[in-house]
């Protein structure tokens, strides 16, 4: 049974006056959109007015976003001057972002940097990786390395050096890897609660006020793959 986050569940791996980072649930959807189901966004104003007794709006800040499949680390701003050296942050790829993937089929190494040029699609919303430069695409790179081999799968940690829409997803698909669960990109059968096994599992940043480097690891999801690992 998918449970989402609300104010009373909501799983804070870290706040301070300036910034709150979650561990996001399958089915979380980080920003508003045509759904109009309720954001993670205004979960975490509600929690932040509760805990905190704020009268009036509270100010929040997306940073970034996760696939609403996915799982893990989402940083929110809870300042204007926070969230304005966050984006800048996140747009140099001054971050360094830690996702594991539970894929079926050994890749064809054990680690390896892969570089694809993605297109993307916004009538199914998906992107096709490409191993060359075609038109209207972009560049994409991460590394994997094999950290786990379990019966039926392999749990790859990934170090993602570019943020394209579904980069993670669709590199691992075009090299026959498809992620647990992620039938848009070519895994036989979903999951029960519709999510695919892609966690961002660790942020590493620097503070946009203290300037101190957080590392912030948010813990995988309770189910039978993830406690193997």
């Amino acid at each position: 049974m998918k449970i989402l986050s609300n104010k009373d569940n909501l799983q804070v791996l870290y706040e301070d006056n300036h910034i709150i980072v979650v561990n996001k649930r399958v089915g979380d959807i980080v920003q508003g959109d045509k759904t109009g189901d309720k954001p993670l966004s205004d979960v975490v104003k509600e929690y932040i007015k509760e805990k905190y007794h704020k009268p009036g709006e509270v100010f929040l800040g997306v940073v970034h976003r996760l696939d609403r499949p996915t799982t893990g680390i989402v940083v929110f701003a809870r300042t204007s001057k926070a969230l304005t050296r966050l984006n800048e942050m996140f747009s140099n790829r001054e971050t360094q972002k830690t996702y594991w993937a539970v894929v079926k089929n050994r890749p064809p190494k054990n680690e390896d940097l892969l570089i694809h040029f993605l297109k993307r699609n916004t009538q199914n919303n998906t992107s096709k990786a490409y191993s060359k430069e075609v038109s209207d695409s972009k560049k994409a790179s991460l590394d994997y390395k094999i950290i786990k081999e379990l019966k039926n799968y392999f749990v790859l940690e990934i170090q993602l050096h570019t943020g394209r829409h579904h980069q993670i997803r669709s590199q691992l698909s075009a090299i026959g890897c498809p992620i647990k669960g992620d039938l848009k990109y070519g895994f036989d059968r979903s999951n029960p609660d519709g999510g695919i096994h892609l966690h961002a599992r660790k942020l590493q940043f620097v503070h946009p006020v203290s300037k101190e480097t957080l590392e912030i690891t948010a813990p995988v999801p309770d189910d039978v793959i993830w406690n193997s690992i």
